[in-house]
């Protein structure tokens, strides 16, 4: 598909959502997607200006105004707000304010999700009420609005005003209707954003007055008509008027703080009577934000942070497979851009063939998307009801991508390529070695080992230390810098003084992470006592399982992988373990725990690391087999299970107690 031909289709996808959102409360996609087709737009907008459309839906704002109702123009444009999905995006934002030459208090409010309102007095008295509509011309929803009873009908003082807000229905209000209409055999109503929407468009008053609909205004728009010179002197003007404005919005001197508030209202954001789907940051002070303007659809004095989702839709656009240090094959996904928890994902792990078979996954499909654990991408589930026939199902390969060597299925799931000189197999093992959680070879990266590998100046283990002889050679090589080769060569020879934890988890023993790896270091001390240790006795070691005692042994027969050990030695990597003894508390020594929630004063790695120097263990799932639950604020669904299973739990108050114990 060509450029013109993309915007074409992104075009309609968009126009099509946007009346099926606005106009009929229907949306057949989800906002995350809509965000994702529109961001891309304005970017292929921006590079091919030639192939936008006049009416492109990156120059408009919501939906036409329904013939149901009176149509309402707005004298000041209802304009909406441009997204910004991360912390990084937050400083673009602030910094295009700093370069506009403005060094701005900001304040920040929470997003309402619901359906916005511009509401107008004269005298003082409530004359009519509009919707957004396409931001110039909305619909005139008077009679509904009248019923909402956070709406004032007279003001405090004989006025002519306008202002502007979001009309929401709380969460509590939406799970009744829903009880009554389910007992009544009617269908529910989706989410608080559709019913608030559609509760206000009804024709009938009655009907919206029954579900109880609410508001918080947030915008003044011509606050110097009042001798008002700061949004938050708008706030609490509105508020005297008899407005209810949110208590939650707050005045801010920097990015720093924005990301604090943002930080709070995430944690905070369950626990809400009503939705909110992110954080509105607008600059303070009125004659700054006139100086600053707007663009065709946006200001540029203020921005919507977007909570990530933490599972979204986007398209399988292909199934790749690649081959593992240990020449496991592995299918994965690769997707249409998409941002989840912030950051971009463009593919996913599909873990193995019978994952594929029993999500019946197919190319062309839209798919679910998070992250597993907050870190790794995976693929969900198929939008069966999204598909329009020409999918393509899921076929698993039987040679190797890079090699061509027939496979072999090794157990019930996993297919390996069993070639030694797999090319393929052999990078993946030296960049594991070089890997931050392995020897942390800083500078490294992936795309370096391979060149290096292509060029010949690494093909084992040993090779790493061994670079410097080819100095010049690098050099030689686009992209190579003398600084550049300096740091790698310096990186690899510090790299010689890690603690043995690091080297044995850098060989790639089939099974053993990094965790492990420290509990075979710290158990045998040094590299020598570790290769002499027998299948019994690593068997014993909690953790070491029968398969891993098995892999352990397997792997210190393997003449290949001595010779390596030797050369490491010869060259001078360290081979004893010099990290920290592992210390014993009877509260944390051999057992396993979970941490849900914030702990204010102490981080969640640095929990882990503690409770690890004592000889305990953090798991990620509650089950009867977790001894404790460190609970802090805003914890999720573990809580509620481990309460259930009946486990000990430590509340912020009862660890901080036992922390100071072991810092006594």
């Amino acid at each position: 598909m060509n450029i013109k031909e993309r915007v074409e289709e992104l075009t309609k996808i968009l126009n099509k959502a946007n009346y099926e959102y606005y106009n009929l409360d229907n949306p057949t996609i989800t906002d995350q997607e809509y965000d994702k087709y529109l961001r891309e737009l304005i970017n292929l907008e921006e590079k091919y200006p030639e192939y936008a459309d006049p009416n492109s839906p990156t120059k408009r704002v919501g939906g036409e105004a329904i013939d149901s109702f009176k149509k309402v123009t707005h004298k000041i444009p209802m304009i909406s707000l441009a997204n910004v999905f991360n912390e990084e995006e937050i400083r673009d934002f602030t910094g295009r304010i700093k370069n506009a030459g403005f060094r701005p208090e900001y304040v920040c409010e929470l997003k309402i999700d619901g359906l916005s309102v511009s509401l107008h007095y004269e005298h003082g008295k409530l004359v009519f009420a509009a919707t957004r509509g396409d931001g110039v011309i909305g619909e005139d929803i008077t009679h509904n609005v009248k019923t909402i009873k956070t709406v004032p009908l007279d003001l405090k003082r004989d006025i002519d005003i306008e202002v502007r807000g979001e009309i929401y229905m709380n969460k509590a209000t939406l799970e009744k209707i829903n009880k009554e209409r389910e007992a009544m055999g009617e269908v529910k109503l989706q989410n608080v954003r559709n019913a608030a929407a559609g509760s206000i468009r009804q024709l009938d008053p009655k009907i919206a007055a029954k579900r109880h609909l609410d508001t918080w205004i947030y915008h003044l728009p011509n606050p110097l008509d009042y001798g008002i010179k700061t949004h938050n002197e708008a706030l609490e003007f509105m508020k005297e008027l008899g407005f209810k404005v949110n208590p939650a919005s707050r005045l801010v001197k920097n990015e720093e703080e924005i990301w604090k508030y943002i930080e709070e209202y995430t944690l905070k954001r369950d626990s809400l009577p009503y939705e909110i789907d992110g954080v509105v940051i607008k600059v303070n002070n009125i004659m700054m934000q006139q100086e600053l303007g707007s663009t065709v659809k946006y200001p540029r004095w203020a921005t919507a942070y977007k909570f990530p989702a933490e599972e979204v839709l986007t398209k399988l656009k292909d199934i790749k497979f690649t081959v593992g240090r240990t020449g496991q094959i592995t299918p994965n996904a690769v997707l249409e851009p998409v941002l989840v928890m912030g950051s971009t994902i463009s593919r996913a792990t599909l873990h193995n063939e019978d994952y594929c078979r029993e999500l019946d996954l197919r190319i062309g499909d839209i798919v679910s998307i998070k992250k597993a654990g907050d870190v790794i991408p995976e693929v969900v589930e198929p939008k069966l009801e999204r598909r329009v026939g020409t999918e393509i199902p899921f076929k698993m390969i039987d040679k190797c991508p890079i090699c061509g060597s027939l496979l072999v299925k090794k157990g019930n799931v996993d297919y390996f390529c069993v070639n030694k000189d797999c090319p393929k197999k052999n990078i993946e093992s030296l960049i594991h070695f070089a890997s931050r959680n392995a020897m942390n070879i800083d500078g490294l990266g992936d795309e370096i080992i391979e060149d290096f590998y292509n060029e010949g100046f690494l093909k084992t283990i040993p090779d790493f230390y061994s670079l410097v002889n080819y100095r010049e050679q690098i050099t030689e090589l686009e992209g190579y810098g003398v600084k550049k080769v300096s740091n790698i060569i310096l990186a690899i020879e510090e790299s010689k003084n890690n603690s043995l934890e690091r080297l044995i988890f850098g060989l790639g023993i089939t099974g053993i992470g990094a965790k492990n790896a420290k509990l075979l270091a710290s158990t045998y001390k040094t590299m020598d006592n570790l290769m002499q240790a027998t299948y019994e006795d690593l068997v014993d070691i909690r953790d070491i399982g029968e398969i891993l005692a098995q892999n352990i042994v397997n792997y210190f027969k393997d003449d290949v992988n001595l010779q390596i050990i030797d050369t490491l030695k010869e060259i001078g990597v360290n081979m004893n373990y010099i990290g920290e003894e592992t210390k014993f508390n009877e509260l944390i020594t051999e057992k396993k725990f979970v941490i849900t929630g914030t702990i204010s004063f102490m981080g969640r790695d640095e929990i882990k690391s503690l409770l690890e120097s004592y000889g305990g263990k953090t798991v990620d799932s509650v089950s009867k087999k977790t001894d404790v639950v460190i609970v802090g604020e805003a914890p999720g669904s573990k809580y509620e299970k481990a309460k259930t299973l009946g486990i000990e739990i430590w509340n912020e108050d009862k660890f901080r107690e036992i922390v100071n114990i072991l810092n006594s």
